[in-house]
């Protein structure tokens, strides 16, 4: 792990995020959307309705949230929060730049929080950025929308009675991931770091990588114990054995990744062998998650 720098799911997948995190915005009607609460442990809920999870601090000190779904259903995660809290949002925090997790930053802001991301992150938010997989735009935020702390490895706040660690355990999902550690709590927030809907949506256009998820998962892992809750970036509330058994699959697929390649197949080849058999539907949705891993191995 880097140094500090500063202050039981089902393993047969599916449902591809390689699908379903490019077109979720698409055509929703964010009227119809619902926000849910799940108390977690000592004052941390998780917050779910369109996009990522939501994570919520309370407590004297404020609101924290790790992420903010969409936009539109900033009044709706308001009033979700101010049934737990009569405290406003002191600080949000990013686990990395995609819209379902960040697009209410611009609302928060403007309400007065003080956004917090990995360094990448801020960048990817800075321009106009094209995500892998479907082509799907996603603008540049407004100034107020930016985050306004950012760090590069690890960053400590001390907030409602926990060492809040906000972690960068490696590029994966993209290349400014950030984990959110509540350690007295014992509470994780992975971001998309950790997925519980099947094959995880990895952005290579903007950093990610099979092999550097594959790491990060077992920084992570190194992090927690058996005890730990994690809240997953999509999907319920989960374990380190079902946050290991997520990386297992990752390591599997890419051992026949590999293979192929070693062997010398084509990409149609390596399609046929089904690498993934037993993780994944064969669809056309794990095909085209199978040719984009494959490019990693085969150029």
């Amino acid at each position: 792990m880097k140094k500090n720098t500063s202050c039981r799911m089902p393993i047969r997948l599916t449902l591809l995020a390689f699908v379903v995190l490019p077109l979720m915005a698409v055509a929703q009607d964010f009227n119809e959307i619902e926000i849910t609460t799940t108390p977690v442990r000592d004052g941390i809920y998780m917050l779910q309705g369109s996009g990522g999870n939501i994570g919520v601090s309370i407590g004297d000190d404020g609101v924290i949230i790790v992420d903010d779904q969409f936009g539109p259903l900033t009044m709706k995660i308001q009033a979700a929060i101010a049934e737990l809290s009569d405290k406003p949002v002191t600080f949000v925090m990013n686990s990395h730049f995609h819209y379902d997790h960040t697009d209410g930053n611009t609302n928060f802001g403007r309400a007065g929080a003080y956004i917090v991301a990995q360094d990448n992150a801020r960048k990817r938010m800075e321009s106009t950025q094209v995500l892998s997989g479907s082509g799907r735009v996603q603008e540049a935020y407004e100034a107020v929308g930016l985050p306004k702390i950012t760090f590069e490895e690890q960053m400590r706040f001390y907030l409602n009675g926990n060492a809040v660690d906000i972690i960068n355990t490696g590029n994966g999902h993209t290349d400014g991931d950030a984990q959110v550690f509540f350690r007295e709590s014992n509470v994780i927030h992975t971001g998309d770091m950790f997925v519980r809907y099947g094959l995880p949506f990895i952005d290579r256009d903007n950093g990610g990588t099979a092999d550097g998820m594959i790491d990060a998962l077992m920084n992570i892992a190194s992090l927690i114990n058996e005890s730990t809750i994690i809240i997953p970036g999509h999907g319920q509330l989960a374990t380190r054995d079902d946050l290991l058994e997520f990386r297992n699959m990752l390591v599997v697929i890419r051992g026949n990744l590999v293979r192929a390649k070693v062997q010398g197949m084509s990409v149609d080849e390596m399609l046929a062998s089904e690498p993934a058999d037993g993780f994944a539907p064969a669809n056309e949705n794990t095909e085209g998650w199978l040719r984009q891993a494959y490019g990693e191995y085969s150029d």
